[in-house]
């Protein structure tokens, strides 16, 4: 069974730096893009970073690019997000991503919470 488990979240200040790390298994991980999503309080869910054909290929929106960095260790089996510079705005819930077999499918999701 296709199953994605975040870790990493907590608090942090402005500046500091996290990594959170998806755990995956059930499916063919180096072959299936991988995403990072974020749901801010009261939010909606938004695509934030994607990795695809085996780590080479990554995308980000505007307002984590030269921040974030997402990456993926194909033994391991682990998407990693490390999060540099973090801001206010990046406090959200962070879910790992991965859509196969017709459907998306989801970690329960970290919380992480960047506060003064």
């Amino acid at each position: 069974q296709v199953q994605l488990v975040e870790s990493g979240g907590g608090l942090v200040q402005p500046w500091d730096s996290l990594t959170l790390s998806c755990n995956a298994s059930g499916f063919a991980f180096s072959k299936y893009v991988m995403r990072w999503y974020r749901q801010a309080d009261a939010g909606i869910r938004r695509q934030i970073a994607t990795i695809a054909n085996v780590g080479t290929t990554t995308d980000y929106i505007q307002s984590i690019k030269g921040r974030f960095t997402i990456a993926q260790d194909n033994t391991k089996n682990i998407l990693t997000l490390q999060m540099n510079d973090q801001k206010l705005e990046d406090t959200a819930v962070y879910y790992c991503n991965v859509r196969l077999y017709g459907s998306d499918y989801w970690g329960p999701g970290t919380q992480v919470t960047v506060s003064s």
